[in-house]
Parts: structure tokens; C-alpha cells; sequence
């Protein structure tokens, strides 16, 4: 028989070794999935071990997440196709004369980029790339130059087809079409915003954002016809999206189609041959293996906490500090913003997921104002998401500042990073507490589609 621990030494020792570990810079796959080996030794025999392959096993199965590296196919294709370069161009060229248009142009084309693309770093990354220079070559303020292609490449987790949604959807045992469809609005709200903000402080103030000369503006018709070349990749997300709405297929389907799609629209644009098929294949490959690694190690490691009666624990701690629903509610959100400034987000989901939506299944639907327990835990789903894109955003570890600074001029110092990400953070928080207040903005969508 192993050895009997108190669950208050047992958190503390699981979760502090863990922080330990991940400091030492360990990879989180390996330290969750080998942490949770040794304690399960520690704590019972040879035969706790069983949990491992019982644990991984309904994962591996999973029809649901065949869906990722399909959207990762399909994305990296796009991107290797050198589509995004051209949308981006299109966008550009014809926002070019507003005041802060580029900025605007970075964020419209960072949204459609979330529709293609389900993954964060490819868009900070590509927009650093391509926009940064034009922005800074115009004279833009270097810090809504890169706020806006931060704040918009975020929004890839958010905005459907997103990886995140999918596992969230797999851990939490919900429909991933509903997360989907659930997190359109917030998605749309959150880049409408940053949009706003930028128009108009670049209104206020022209010198942050000038419009393009005259002289270098085109007319309405080549306007349209520029518009007319972006209408197959426009077409492939319009096809995915939509049969995910419609219902007619489910997402993995959807992933089937736009896979297939992503590789007819590369040949449109005479990009399909060896290399980028190679490459896509390599970088999805890549990506979905450190996905579903991290899952594994994280699903024992909280498996096992949950088992010892972690679960009880977290509840009682939450109870214990004597705050209502509300509190509790934003209390979680605290944890999961703190947590994203440390950990990386398939990290984050398959640690607190599994222990947070029962305790918000517990507390009843009817505690937040809704009526519906289904529509609980959909609203709690994607505040979940959003909450996630503000970790990306937050100094001093978000995601979002450390590959925008690889791929920024080095003469701009990461203070600066910081300082452009704090006005589109606060947005962000605005949107999250917006999306608390009134549950319609992530609920109307949903059952206006499944009535």
C-alpha cells in the first residue's frame, strides 16, 4: 500500500513540484505526464498505475479531435500558399486612405486569419511580418502598430474554426458546433472593438496612424478587382463555417472539407507542389503531437488529483471563502489569468477544466440568471476562451508578446511590446466582464441556430 497524504500537503506538494519543474524550463508534456506517474507509485502500488493507459486511452479514441491537425493541415497550406500575404495586401490597399486604416486593415485581416487559421503563434507571427514593416514604413506609433497585430492575432483562439474550442469541447463532454457557434459573437464584439480603438485614436491624434498618400491610392475598380482575387480563400472559410452551422456536417467534417479546400485553393494560386505539401504536412505534424502529448501527461496528473479528491477540495476552498456564485465565477477567471501568464493553454484547459465546469455545473444555472443548465455551461465555455485570449495578451509571459518580439525590429525594446499590449488588454477586459453581464451576447447565437 503507498503511502497515506492529507489533500491540502497533497495539492501543495503536486502543484509545487509541478511550478518547480516547468521553472527549470522542462517541457509541460512530460513533466505533468512523468510528475503524475511517480505520485501515482508514491500513493498506491503497480496496480494504480493502471490509471495511465485507462486515462489515455478514451483520448486517443476520440473522434472529436481528429479535428485539429485537419484545421493545423489547412492552415499551414494557406499559409505556405502565400495567401495571407495577398489578403493582407488586398485589405490594405483598400483601407489605405482612413485615418489608423492600416492598423484596421491589420485587424480585419487578423479576424479572417482566426477563421482560417486555429492557432495563435501563426498569426502574430505572419501579421509581425508582413504588416509590422508597412505600418512602421508609413510612420504609424509603433505601439498600435503592434497592439493591433497582437489584439488581432488572439482572436484565433476565439474565433471559430479554434483548436482550443475543440479540446475545451472534448474535456468539458460538450458539442464542439455549439462552442463554435457560441463564440462567433464574442469573437466579432472583441474585433470590433479593437477596430473602434484604433479609428479613433488615430482620429484623435493622426500623427499615431497617417492615411496613405494620395498619390499612392487606387480607384474604386481596382478596388474590386483586387477584392475579386481573395474570393477563394474568402469561399473555403464561408464553405467550412457554414456547414458547421448549418449543421450538414459535424467539425472533423468540416476540417475533412476545408483540408481539401486549402489544397485546391494552394493550386488556384499556382502554389501546390512537393515542398509545400512536405512542409504543411511537417508543421502539422509537429504541432499535433506536442497537442496531444501535453494532453496526455496533463489528463493522469489531474486524473489522479481529481482520484485523491482534489475536486472536493477546490470545491470546499471556493466555498470556504464565502463569496456568492459571482464571486466564485471571477475568482476562477483571476486563477485562469494568473495561470495563463505561467503556463501554456492546452496546459491551462486540462488543468483547471476538469475541476472547474462541475463546480459551475453545481452552483446551478439558475444562480447566474439563466435558465437553462445547457446554456451554462456554453456560457461558461467561452468565457473561458476570451479569458484565455487576455493570458496571451498579459505581460510579463503572454504568448503574444514573446513571438511578435521575434519577429520585431530589434531597435524596439520590449518595454514597448508591453506598453502596446495594455490599451487592447483593457478591451479585453471590458469585453469579458461585457460577456459576463449579459450571457445573451455568447447564448442568443447558439439557440437562434438549435432553437
Amino acid at each position: 500500500m503507498g503511502l497515506e497524504i492529507g489533500i491540502e500537503w497533497l495539492t501543495l506538494i503536486m502543484f509545487g513540484s509541478l511550478l518547480v519543474l516547468l521553472m527549470a524550463g522542462l517541457p509541460l508534456a512530460f513533466v505533468t505526464g512523468g510528475l503524475a506517474c511517480v505520485f501515482l507509485f508514491i500513493l498506491g502500488d503497480e496496480r494504480a498505475l493502471n490509471i495511465v493507459p485507462s486515462r489515455i486511452f478514451p483520448l486517443m479514441t476520440n473522434y472529436q479531435l481528429s479535428a485539429i491537425p485537419l484545421f493545423i493541415f489547412m492552415a499551414s497550406m494557406l499559409e505556405r500558399a502565400g495567401i495571407i500575404n495577398d489578403m493582407f495586401d488586398v485589405i490594405y490597399k483598400v483601407l489605405g486612405g482612413v485615418k489608423g486604416g492600416l492598423a484596421a486593415a491589420t485587424i480585419i485581416a487578423s479576424t479572417i486569419l482566426a477563421a482560417m487559421v486555429g492557432v495563435i503563434g501563426a498569426a502574430v507571427v505572419t501579421m509581425g511580418i508582413i504588416a509590422l514593416p508597412a505600418m512602421l514604413k508609413r510612420h504609424y506609433d509603433p505601439k498600435i502598430a503592434m497592439g493591433s497585430i497582437m489584439a488581432g492575432g488572439t482572436l484565433g483562439i476565439l474565433i471559430p474554426p479554434s483548436i482550443l474550442a475543440i479540446i475545451y469541447a472534448v474535456v468539458a463532454e460538450q458539442s464542439v458546433g455549439e462552442l463554435f457557434i457560441g463564440a462567433v459573437v464574442p469573437g466579432l464584439l472583441l474585433s470590433g472593438m479593437y477596430i473602434l480603438y484604433v479609428i479613433i485614436s488615430c482620429t484623435i491624434s493622426p500623427e499615431k496612424g497617417p492615411p496613405i498618400p494620395e498619390e499612392e491610392r487606387i480607384p474604386f475598380k481596382e478596388k474590386m478587382r483586387l477584392m475579386s482575387g481573395m474570393s477563394a480563400p474568402i469561399a473555403l472559410i464561408a464553405i467550412v463555417l457554414g456547414v458547421i452551422f448549418t449543421g450538414v456536417a459535424t467539425p472533423v467534417e468540416a476540417a475533412g472539407i476545408g483540408t481539401f479546400g486549402a489544397i485546391i485553393v494552394a493550386a488556384i494560386h499556382r502554389n501546390l507542389d512537393w515542398q509545400t505539401l512536405r512542409e504543411a504536412s511537417l508543421t502539422t505534424l509537429k504541432a499535433s503531437a506536442m497537442v496531444i502529448w501535453i494532453m496526455f501527461g496533463a489528463t493522469i496528473f489531474v486524473g489522479l488529483y481529481v482520484l485523491e479528491g482534489g475536486q472536493q477540495f477546490v470545491q470546499g476552498a471556493l466555498e470556504a471563502t464565502g463569496l456568492g456564485p459571482w464571486g466564485i465565477l471571477i475568482l476562477m477567471q483571476v486563477v485562469l489569468v494568473i495561470l495563463g501568464m505561467f503556463l501554456d493553454w492546452v496546459g491551462i484547459l486540462l488543468l483547471c477544466v476538469p475541476i472547474f465546469v462541475p463546480i459551475v455545473k453545481a452552483l446551478g444555472a439558475a444562480a447566474f440568471g439563466l435558465d437553462n443548465p445547457d446554456d451554462l455551461v456554453l456560457w461558461f465555455g467561452v468565457l473561458y476562451l476570451v479569458n484565455m485570449q487576455m493570458s496571451f495578451l498579459s505581460p510579463p509571459f503572454g504568448y503574444a508578446l514573446f513571438y511578435l518580439r521575434g519577429v520585431a525590429p530589434p531597435d524596439i525594446p520590449m518595454t514597448d511590446i508591453f506598453k502596446s499590449a495594455l490599451p487592447f488588454l483593457a478591451l479585453q477586459i471590458i469585453g469579458l466582464v461585457l460577456c459576463m453581464m449579459f450571457p445573451g451576447i455568447i447564448t442568443w447565437l447558439p439557440n437562434l441556430v438549435y432553437g
